[in-house]
């Protein structure tokens, strides 16, 4: 085989796909994420002994994340971009060995694979296949291994959000830095959970740290309508899930006529207070990720991506997209250069825009959102009160990613299958499946409670834990609170480790538990936190329920 990838829930027939990625991948690209991955783990041996050794990583640890960053799904398919991220990587490495040599410190014992960095770094995507998951024969230890990166890899996007608007924290950093060397190191199976739970501790600080970043910035979110419609005005749209790139787009676009259109888990931008006093930001165009061909063909103005949720571009539209940040495609224009007010310069994005036609309306009406922990806890008492009296009898958790698979319909057969005295908790795409159901409120309690993108599901821990309190329970198992979550890439896997961290059992996974799972390891997240996977709508509603 060409390639061999496992690490979304499109994976090819739920084991791995060999020639091509599900995503659009190619086998070069799928190579070259490889290689990265493993010379950021290399660099990762080199910065732990560093660290313990009291030798400053600011700038290895920063390089890392965004490093890790760039192999997360969907986020660049650009081989010529991958294979400067490795070079860049293994400057770094080297550099720091010198670094340590020069203070006395021994790293001799830390050389990695030496030969597979000769050459030419055009050679790098021939070599992936070297140090792919495969290459690591026992499943249980690949398994574990593959389950820990991935943890890390959505770590790594959460802590590059937060460090854009200035929230950082070393302990994110070491923790990173740790596990990545540590899928170096010949591990005992105790060790190797050991650290998958720790990076499900980490996860729940990462985005706490990112909630402070995104609230400290721009406010605590609070209930929004979001309009669907358009406006007779040229728009950009913007896509990902970067608030400072939004930020920077919306000054620079302030008073030049043009709107400003949100995408995909872009929606949840509407809910921050500062954002409300541009009048150009209009509302939410589209949908989930997924169907962007189409949200993005009908929109005929210019697209700026600025993290992951890319799907290779048609060349219908290809020429109005541009990326941003980590993100990249072949062929399409990236913007990084900062203006004279240090903001990105988006002066492209808004010159073609002045020249595009207004959007093409898709829909009409408005999504009400913005249930955010701050706004939840401040209906505290009223939504006690639903529980207390029985009109509300269940919460049921429905985060997570969308994606294209029919069998994701199970989600939105689940939210129209809930009896009405039932409350959906939902954060990440994974909303588009059921947000636009008119499924009514419950003594003026939305049915459905959008708390924000896939990290705001911190916001529906903090909800969850702050109920246990209310009610005075030990457990937060014995909350009326069941977990149905999607999943499709690695920072919903981050988001799962994070709540069993907290010690939520009984979740239900789906559309297919990850295909990276051994047996064996699913074995054990069966019998420790009664991890399950989604099945009949039917019964699957009524063990919810019941």
């Amino acid at each position: 085989m060409s390639m061999f990838c496992f690490q979304c829930q499109e994976a090819l027939k739920n084991v791995g796909c060999t020639k091509k990625g599900v995503c659009g991948k190619t086998e070069d690209t799928a190579n070259l994420q490889d290689m990265l991955v493993h010379a950021v783990k290399g660099l990762s041996l080199v910065a732990e002994r560093a660290k313990q050794n009291g030798v400053i990583t600011k700038h290895v640890d920063a390089l890392v994340q965004d490093a890790l960053f760039v192999t997360v799904t969907n986020v660049n398919f650009d081989s010529a971009a991958i294979s400067s991220w490795v070079a860049k990587v293994l400057v770094a490495r080297d550099r720091l060995k010198d670094e340590l040599q020069k203070a006395g410190v021994e790293v001799s014992d830390l050389t990695q694979d030496e030969a597979l960095w000769s050459g030419d770094s055009a050679e790098y995507e021939t070599r992936g296949a070297a140090v792919g998951v495969l290459s690591q024969e026992n499943e249980d230890v690949r398994s574990l291994r593959e389950l820990l990166i991935y943890g890390v890899k959505g770590l790594a996007a959460y802590a590059s959000h937060a460090a854009a608007l200035g929230k950082t924290s070393s302990a994110v950093y070491d923790f990173i830095i740790e596990a990545m060397a540590s899928t170096t190191k010949v591990l005992s199976m105790d060790e190797m959970i050991g650290l998958v739970l720790k990076a499900g501790e980490t996860a729940v600080t990462v985005m706490a740290l990112l909630d402070e970043a995104n609230t400290g910035a721009y406010g605590n979110p609070e209930i929004t309508e979001v309009s669907l419609g358009v406006r007779s005005n040229p728009g950009i749209l913007i896509s990902g899930h970067d608030l400072k790139d939004l930020e920077d787009l919306l000054e620079q676009t302030n008073g030049t006529g043009v709107d400003v259109y949100t995408h995909g888990e872009m929606l949840p931008a509407h809910y921050y207070p500062k954002f409300k006093k541009y009048d150009n930001f209009v509302g939410n165009y589209g949908g989930a990720w997924y169907d962007q061909k189409k949200d993005f063909d009908a929109f005929n103005g210019p697209i700026l991506m600025t993290t992951n949720c890319l799907v290779p571009p048609s060349d219908s539209y290809k020429d109005r997209v541009f990326t941003t940040g980590v993100a990249g495609f072949p062929g399409l224009t990236h913007l990084s250069r900062k203006n004279d007010s240090g903001q990105k310069d988006f002066s492209a994005v808004i010159e073609k825009a002045k020249s595009s036609a207004p959007p093409k309306e898709l829909e009409t009406g408005t999504l009400t959102g913005g249930f955010a922990h701050a706004q939840v806890l401040a209906l505290a008492d009223k939504v006690v009160d639903a529980v207390k009296s029985g009109a509300v009898k269940k919460f049921v958790v429905m985060a997570g990613c969308d994606g294209r698979q029919s069998e994701r319909e199970y989600f939105t057969d689940v939210a129209k299958a809930l009896p009405d005295n039932t409350i959906i908790l939902t954060a990440g795409c994974a909303k588009f499946r059921y947000n636009k159901l008119p499924l009514g409120d419950i003594g003026g309690i939305p049915r459905i409670l959008d708390a924000g993108q896939c990290n705001d599901s911190y916001s529906l821990a903090v909800v969850a834990l702050k109920l246990k309190e209310v009610f005075g329970l030990d457990d937060i198992n014995d909350l009326p609170i069941e977990f149905d979550i999607a999943w499709y890439e690695q920072k919903a896997v981050t988001v799962l480790l994070a709540l069993l961290f907290l010690g939520v059992k009984g979740i239900r996974l789906g559309p297919t538990l990850p295909a990276f799972l051994s047996p064996n390891v699913v074995k054990v997240l069966v019998e420790n936190f009664d991890i399950k996977p989604t099945g009949a709508v039917a019964e699957d509603v009524a063990a919810m329920v019941g």
